[in-house]
């Protein structure tokens, strides 16, 4: 049993059917990711995973508990964190206090938006927050404000901010959106070291390049069906996901 089980999930939008019978089945500690062309349906499932969307039908269990009805917040609580497409950060606040914030949130059982009006009485959650900035290598700037970062940098801000919450499963929506090759590929070596913590990760992503330097596993939506599921060898000849996914061009 894995740690993320998906069956049977329907999604519909009025006529539009934006996941069609979708069943995933995710190891722990593997990295699963999720292709396909735009409008196959993979943000709407991510979507289902975290509570943003109710499937129509179908179930979603993480370690045996069903999170169909959870509030987002609820769901983050018992150990699943997300990285979105746009990096979702407080571009006001500086880079230690972004990550003090989930950091308190995760202690305490509920999010303060001023949690950071604490930061000179709360060593731990400080040390905590420190460390994760090291860890993404941000530590250096943990005084800068965040809106001042490049792209690159605060996707690794919002990754710290989901780290220091200790998540089983990281949700990761394009990733390397927006990011220079250069940037991308430091991406792709942090997303490998954090793998030696044995936190299991679905990845969303167009580049790839990313997919086959991290994947385990890769499931193809197309049209909100799954197409195709394998390992990384099996999905770049399949002649099914190259013609969905790519107009029949090889991989």
């Amino acid at each position: 049993m894995g740690i993320l089980q998906v069956n049977d999930v329907n999604k519909r939008f009025g006529g539009l059917q934006a996941l069609n019978n979708v069943t995933l089945d995710i190891e722990e500690g593997s990295v699963h990711a999720i292709i396909g062309p735009n409008g196959a349906g993979k943000s709407t499932l991510l979507n289902c995973f975290v509570g943003r969307l109710v499937p129509d039908t179908g179930t979603v269990m993480f370690n045996g508990k069903s999170l169909l009805g959870i509030k987002p917040y609820e769901i983050n609580q018992i150990g699943v964190s997300r990285v979105f497409q746009t990096p979702e950060i407080f571009e006001e606040l500086s880079l230690l206090e972004n990550v003090m914030i989930p950091a308190f949130a995760h202690r305490d059982g509920a999010f303060r938006i001023n949690a950071w009006a604490s930061v000179g009485s709360e060593g731990e959650v400080r040390d905590r927050a420190l460390h994760v900035l090291d860890d993404v290598g941000l530590v250096d700037k943990k005084d800068m404000i965040a809106g001042s970062l490049s792209r690159g940098d605060k996707r690794r801000l919002e990754l710290a901010m989901c780290l220091v919450q200790d998540p089983q499963l990281l949700l990761l929506d394009e990733p390397t959106a927006g990011m220079s090759r250069a940037d991308t590929n430091n991406t792709i070596d942090l997303l490998k070291k954090i793998g030696e913590r044995g936190i299991t990760k679905i990845v969303i992503e167009h580049d790839m390049h990313v997919v086959f330097s991290l994947a385990h596993k890769i499931t193809v939506l197309a049209q909100g069906t799954v197409i195709a599921e394998g390992l990384p060898d099996d999905i770049k000849g399949d002649p099914r996901v190259q013609e969905a996914y790519l107009g029949g061009a090889h991989l």
